[in-house]
């Protein structure tokens, strides 16, 4: 998606092109085979987001049978991929299989706690992690608020659970609503992060541990350099991190 002469404009596909993925099913396994993709296109890799894979005419159409802003909230919450700010803070999926080498790549090796320990994590990223230590799942409004961010508190909250997001430590588990005293849904549908761990197990999130990040992140790069060999190499890697 980009900006042209004022206008927001999607590069998506007509409904009737063989490439066009028609429904979270389609797009999951989709995402499935290619291992990891952006929700939006990224400039000079082209042909690697789930809007030009979509049909153009879908989006914001609030039809669940055709928005793939809809189906994000789907597929988040059938947990088979994840969903998160993975790409250069911005928001795209990854497989399960792909998932241990992006954290390993992300994270240096380091789970949270131990790089808390060397200093190499923020004050600021510490308040939110000690949210999530036991497996738990909370509203972004919530994980705001009992962190310690806004009004007089700590500032950037965006931005700090963006990077703890690029760096694997978080995903976008759901997309909830709030329930009122009677139980019943209102509002617009809140992020909910959660820790990887708990969505797959600590083993299988970490199984790439056994091979240097270096590795891992070689092994991220060729493997979307195959997938687009006419994107151009630099923004790869700034994409992929």
């Amino acid at each position: 998606m980009s900006v042209e002469n004022g206008e927001w404009i999607l590069r998506g596909l007509n409904e009737d092109d063989p490439r066009c993925l028609l429904t979270p099913e389609a797009l999951t396994a989709y995402i499935e085979e290619v291992g990891f993709l952006p929700l939006f296109a990224t400039a000079g890799i082209p042909d690697f987001s789930v809007e030009e894979r979509t049909a153009v005419g879908g989006w914001w159409t609030d039809d669940p049978t055709r928005d793939p802003w809809l189906w994000r909230q789907v597929i988040a919450a059938e947990g088979r991929v994840a969903y998160g700010k993975f790409f250069a803070g911005k928001a795209g999926f990854i497989s399960r299989a792909w998932f241990p080498y992006f954290v390993n790549a992300r994270r240096d090796g380091y789970d949270f706690d131990a790089r808390w320990e060397d200093g190499k994590a923020s004050f600021r990223e510490k308040k939110i992690m000690d949210l999530f230590a036991a497996g738990e799942e909370r509203f972004s409004t919530d994980t705001r608020l009992l962190a310690g961010f806004g009004k007089g508190g700590e500032k950037n909250f965006e931005g700090t659970v963006t990077s703890l997001q690029r760096q694997t430590y978080l995903v976008i588990r759901d997309f909830r609503c709030r329930l009122n005293r009677q139980g019943a849904p209102y509002g617009w549908p809140i992020a909910v992060y959660t820790a990887p761990e708990s969505l797959w197990g600590y083993e299988d999130v970490t199984s790439a541990y056994v091979e240097s990040p270096a590795v891992s992140r070689d092994r991220i790069l060729r493997r979307a350099a195959a997938l687009r060999s006419d994107a151009e190499p630099e923004k790869l890697r700034r994409l992929l991190g």
